[in-house]
């Protein structure tokens, strides 16, 4: 009695009579070949499915026994009905634009593995028919004109002219990107193609301007193909053996080491020697022609040429200026040849090693008080036996080799009686000074003292302002006195004699 109050206390249910579970079915009695069979008699037949197409199971006749199969067949219905949502999606996303977007590159299924869908399914891509290719541009016969009465089409109606001025475009240079707008039906005016005609002339024209500059241009270590021809030449010839590299570069010029060759017009040429290649770039050093339009020498000529020569004329320069300052006895690199802005000079150093320059060489205080004394000599032999000013002299443009100061570029060298003559001396004593008062040098004039020193005037003024203001009433003078007398029976009075600088007492 007891055990029946608890059962019936257990299967109470508030809400109802709980569902009777199913009986449990064991899996052979699913795997079993006869229960399929009595499925099959039921009714429940592969060719009752509604839709045999999506239901791969409707399709008795391929294999389903493989697990592995099933789920490939699975996947290609699957990507083949991806693709179809993805033609639409193309399709609305297009619409009626000429410029078409393809997702080819988002299908599932490739064409080649596609081999079950119909003809109507091909994308246009697969076939040779191109719905988006632009039509090709009307062509009007030779008389000039096509159809009859109010259909007549003439050589000058806008569609017809657009399509062949489009088409045109692909004979625009390079410069000109027309990207992909000749294999659109686009129809341009005749003001817009000749405005693209006249830019891509132009564009031409800048490109090859720019080309040229800088086929003709030096800079820094680097040589353009005329001045690399003048080279070889020079090798081929016998001048030079061979060259052998950079030794530096300066804001006017690049400097080569070279070997000498056998000989040279019947000139020794040494076993080691130097080539000057003046840079053609004229941005490099802007104020060249201050330097050299007021100079006699070449003033005539100055104004005849172009900025290529010019630089020419600078190299033919520094050969003057370093012929003259050697038979003066100071010491400077030897002349080897001039080939139009190539200068080739003897080499200041042993070993291809060049001797180091003033600033950089290691001088104790004997060497260092030495070397004072022997750039004040050079400067008064320069100035009165050379008749020539530095005009940039300092501590970059002195070697010390041998125990002994050599003077170094003097393209820009110019006599006193140029009408800034005495403003550069005074400017090289200025550098000179100041260097080796720096270096500890105590018997280093001042500026003021080396400049009459060096010049031999007399200019009493300790600032400088007052003493650059006398030498500029001086140089004034004697350019009025060059003019009263004659510039060529002046300047032939005093070639290569000390100068006559008219100091008012005259």
């Amino acid at each position: 009695m007891d055990q029946f109050e608890v059962s019936t206390k257990e299967t109470k249910n508030p809400w109802g009579a709980p569902p009777m579970s199913p009986s449990p079915c064991s899996l052979a009695d699913v795997m079993s070949e006869q229960l399929a069979r009595q499925l099959h008699d039921d009714g429940n037949s592969f060719s009752d499915c509604p839709n045999p197409e999506l239901d791969l199971t409707c399709t008795p006749e391929k294999e389903t026994s493989s697990d592995l199969l099933l789920a490939q067949m699975l996947q290609m219905q699957f990507d083949r009905e991806f693709d179809t949502q993805l033609r639409i999606e193309e399709k609305k996303f297009n619409g009626d634009s000429k410029v078409s977007i393809s997702f080819e590159n988002y299908r599932m299924v490739h064409p080649y593995e596609d081999s079950d869908s119909s003809e109507d399914e091909v994308d246009w891509q697969d076939s040779p028919y191109d719905p988006y290719k632009a039509d090709k541009p009307t062509t009007t016969p030779k008389k000039g004109f096509f159809g009859k009465g109010k259909n007549i089409t003439t050589k000058h109606d806008e569609e017809v002219c657009g399509r062949k001025n489009t088409a045109r475009m692909d004979n625009f240079a390079l410069e000109v990107q027309v990207g992909d707008g000749i294999g659109m039906d686009l129809k341009l005016s005749n003001q817009v193609y000749n405005a693209l005609k006249r830019h891509g002339l132009s564009e031409q024209r800048r490109s090859a301007r720019l080309h040229d500059k800088k086929e003709h241009s030096t800079s820094e270590q680097a040589v353009d193909p005329r001045t690399r021809l003048l080279m070889y030449k020079m090798v081929n010839s016998g001048i030079l053996e061979n060259i052998n590299g950079c030794i530096s570069t300066g804001k006017e010029s690049v400097v080569f080491h070279a070997s000498g060759g056998s000989g040279f017009e019947e000139k020794i040429v040494p076993q080691e020697c130097v080539l000057k290649v003046f840079k053609t770039t004229l941005n490099e050093f802007k104020n060249r022609d201050k330097y050299i339009k007021d100079d006699y020498r070449f003033k005539d000529r100055f104004g005849k040429l172009n900025p290529r020569k010019i630089i020419r004329l600078w190299a033919e320069k520094e050969m003057h200026n370093l012929t003259r300052i050697k038979k003066a006895g100071i010491l400077c690199p030897d002349v080897v040849t001039l080939k139009k802005h190539i200068l080739v000079m003897s080499f200041i150093g042993r070993d291809h090693v060049p001797a180091p320059k003033l600033k950089d060489a290691t001088l104790n205080s004997e060497d260092m008080k030495k070397a004072y004394y022997e750039v004040l000599n050079m400067m008064q032999r320069l100035y009165h036996d050379c008749n020539l000013v530095h005009a940039d002299l300092s501590e970059y443009n002195m070697l010390w080799h041998d125990g002994q100061v050599w003077f170094i570029d003097v393209s820009q060298s110019i006599e006193p009686t140029h009408p800034h003559g005495l403003e550069f001396l005074f400017r090289d004593c200025r550098n000179v000074s100041r260097f080796f008062q720096k270096a500890g040098v105590s018997e280093a004039l001042d500026v003021f003292e080396l400049f009459n020193t060096v010049s031999g005037l007399q200019i009493n003024s300790d600032n400088e302002a007052d003493f650059l203001a006398q030498i500029e009433a001086l140089e004034k003078r004697n350019e009025d006195h060059v003019q009263k007398r004659g510039k060529k029976t002046f300047m032939a009075d005093n070639e290569g004699s000390p100068p006559h600088l008219n100091t008012g007492d005259d």
